[in-house]
């Protein structure tokens, strides 16, 4: 019987795919913003006067706002409607992008970038619950699948995009391409998109909201702000104490409210747990070598930056190819879960590996590598994302994407922190760009890039490992769910 949270029963949305057509439009705004904005930072520094810390804030107060409410965002959802916080999300994703693109100062662009922060983890949270609620369970893993192929084509397009625009346009013209794209997806959702919502109506859990919110925001700036500022001082080891104690409070209040918006029993269940495991360590790996990679391209192999977004697009490719063609769900369909998880961070691992020792002498062994990265994200992205998914009831479904993209995002900043320690452990200037300026002849500038080269080739090999052992954990776990939730004594 169809209920709220479930309104066509398990056949699905008779729209569905059109639907999911409007969520990936809405989903692929704020991926591109995600990755735009660094191309246009010598634009702003030129134009607006901002300096190293006004252009740090103007990518840390996007990716802080947004970080620190996607559980919030998720639970609002779940209780309000998540067509409604789908539409709020786009008209605050695109008010914000017409007040960044037309900001006359640093502290308005900032300012702007922080309430698309808020829109855009409506939308991060809405578009993968929508997902769930509106396909049948044998459609849902192609359909993630599609869902994650478009965060993959945002991550490889903004900075093509980016580059686009700045040849042509003014700065502003990146914020302002959001407009007609956001409205578009608007009109979509009012017309097509069907609510649904948590039938039991649990009352508001504001105090959860309000320290889940400070505890994740303070946490992912202790990441951010560790390599600038070292990971001793007293800045960065105070705001991790803050982040610990809060979110410690977090928990405890969980634990003992009526209505959680978190419910800490589902970290009890293997599948969840090893999903989350999955995303982290997946993330870890990916972001901070590939972050690291970028840098290589452009400053070791003498790619300027668009070229060098050109040349990381056959991952992204990869990526939509498999999961648009239905191949990736077809895999894990056949392998289960487990084996497909497994499959794919095995692939990604050896394609970190397949960087690490063929990048230094050209384009080539990068390129394998992207491939291999992208084959086994292909399989294992939208794998661990319906396991989380699943795990959690479908009235929390909201709750389940929060979930899935707090983690992803802690991943990220603690792949780049993390690798980029690894490189500079290994790498004596302060980054490349400026070592290369200090050399005084070729032979010194190749002695640099040589030293980075070194550098990179051990953080890849790091992110491998920490990939492969996230495929491993993640396997293991949902292994021993599946033969819990079929009887089999699992030997311990």
């Amino acid at each position: 019987m169809p209920t709220s949270s479930d309104p066509q029963g398990l056949q699905g949305h008779p729209q569905r795919w059109i639907v999911l057509g409007v969520i990936c439009l809405a989903q692929l705004t704020v991926l591109l913003d995600n990755t735009v904005l660094n191309v246009a930072i010598p634009s702003l520094t030129r134009e607006l006067g901002a300096g190293t810390a006004d252009i740090q804030w103007m990518i840390n107060a996007y990716s802080l706002v947004q970080s620190g409410l996607l559980l919030t965002a998720g639970s609002a959802a779940d209780r309000y409607g998540r067509k409604k916080m789908l539409i709020a999300g786009l008209v605050l994703f695109g008010v914000g992008s017409l007040v960044a693109g037309l900001a006359q100062s640093t502290g308005q662009l900032i300012a702007a970038r922080a309430g698309m922060g808020v829109g855009g983890a409506l939308l991060i949270t809405t578009t993968l619950a929508v997902v769930m609620q509106i396909f049948s369970p044998e459609e849902q893993p192609r359909a993630i699948g599609i869902w994650a192929a478009v965060n993959a084509l945002g991550f490889a397009t903004g900075p093509l995009l980016g580059g686009f625009m700045l040849n042509h346009f003014w700065w502003g013209a990146i914020f302002l391409i959001n407009i007609p794209v956001a409205a578009l997806a608007l009109v979509a959702a009012v017309v097509l998109v069907p609510e649904s919502k948590n039938p039991r109506g649990d009352r508001p859990d504001l105090l959860g909201a309000l320290l889940s919110t400070v505890g994740m925001a303070a946490l992912v700036y202790a990441i951010i702000s560790g390599p600038a500022h070292g990971w001793t001082s007293g800045r960065v080891l105070l705001t991790v104490a803050a982040a610990v104690v809060v979110l410690a409070a977090f928990a405890y209040w969980e634990n003992r409210v009526p209505y959680p918006m978190l419910d800490l029993d589902f970290f009890r269940d293997r599948r969840f747990t090893g999903a989350v495991t999955g995303v982290v360590l997946i993330t870890f790996g990916m972001a901070g070598s590939l972050f690291l990679l970028t840098q290589h391209l452009q400053f070791v192999l003498g790619y300027g930056p668009l070229e060098a977004g050109v040349r990381t697009a056959p991952l992204a490719l990869v990526i939509v190819a498999l999961n648009f063609s239905g191949v990736a769900a077809k895999w894990t369909a056949k392998l289960g879960a487990p084996r497909a998880i497994g499959l794919g961070m095995v692939l990604m691992s050896a394609g970190l590996v397949s960087i690490a020792s063929l990048a230094t002498g050209g384009y080539a062994g990068t390129l394998v590598g992207l491939v291999l990265i992208g084959a086994g994200a292909a399989i294992a992205n939208p794998a661990m994302a319906h396991a989380i998914m699943s795990a959690i009831p479908p009235e929390k479904a909201g709750v389940g994407a929060g979930v899935n993209g707090t983690l992803g995002e802690f991943g990220n900043g603690l792949g780049v922190a993390v690798l980029g320690a690894v490189l500079s452990s290994r790498f004596a200037a302060v980054s490349l760009p400026v070592g290369l300026a200090a050399a005084s002849s070729a032979e010194e500038r190749r002695k640099v890039t040589d030293s980075f080269s070194a550098g990179l080739e051990v953080s890849q090999l790091v992110g491998a490992v920490a990939v492969l052992t996230g495929g491993l954990l993640a396997a293991a776990l949902l292994w021993r769910a599946e033969r819990a939730d079929s009887g089999v004594v699992v030997v311990q």
